[in-house]
């Protein structure tokens, strides 16, 4: 039924939200940059979070297959039940492997995702220990993200690529009206406020 897509499509977007305002155990909040900067939205990804890599390693996986099946690498033929079943299987375990090869520079190059030193002290594991703990919880992270998509292309509405484009994209959009202090400085109106009542609109943002 179509409500039940819709429950399931609620659902996901609802983890989906929560998992991209949750900051990784030992990461240094506040500091490092931004690995795909303005490609921010697009990939459906939030810094910082357990969502950090977002759809990159789908988005990845799947043009990758393509390409080596539109050259005939892959020696597989999509009509074929048995050969879709490898098909998928197989850009599963590339996306697997991609969403580590996308975390490991952010966490081990200590500019993206610093550890924390104070966390490093506290668990007597060293900085090198917390990157580890970082890069576990940012790779699970892009696991959960291709399992969401998963569920939202079987039992949601639409496909989950798309969707988690879209909630991004107005995630920001959002942000950039009311001004949410996790989703950036002055707004929309909060400016707009400042210029007809002469107000500040920094003093706003709450």
């Amino acid at each position: 039924p179509f409500k039940r897509k819709l429950t399931w499509t609620a659902g996901v977007l609802i983890v989906y939200f929560f998992l991209t305002n949750i900051n990784p155990f030992g990461l240094a909040v506040g500091q490092g940059s931004d690995f795909f900067g303005q490609f921010r939205s697009v990939l459906a990804g939030s810094s910082g979070s357990l969502l950090q890599v977002g759809i990159g390693p789908i988005v990845t996986a799947s043009i990758v297959l393509q390409l080596l099946g539109g050259a005939n690498l892959l020696g597989l033929d999509t009509d074929d039940p048995r050969d879709q079943v490898l098909y998928q299987g197989l850009q599963k375990l590339l996306v697997i492997i991609v969403s580590a090869l996308t975390a490991a520079p952010m966490v081990f190059t200590g500019e993206f995702l610093p550890a924390d030193p104070a966390v490093a002290q506290s668990l007597g594991i060293g900085v090198f220990g917390v990157e580890l703990l970082i890069f576990a919880q940012i790779f699970a992270g892009g696991v959960l993200i291709l399992f969401m998509d998963e569920i939202v292309s079987k039992w949601g509405v639409g496909s989950g690529v798309g969707l988690f484009i879209i909630a991004a994209v107005s995630q920001q959009i959002v942000g950039g009206f009311f001004s949410f202090s996790a989703l950036g400085a002055n707004g929309f109106f909060a400016n707009w406020y400042a210029l007809i009542f002469g107000g500040n609109p920094s003093t706003l943002s709450p």
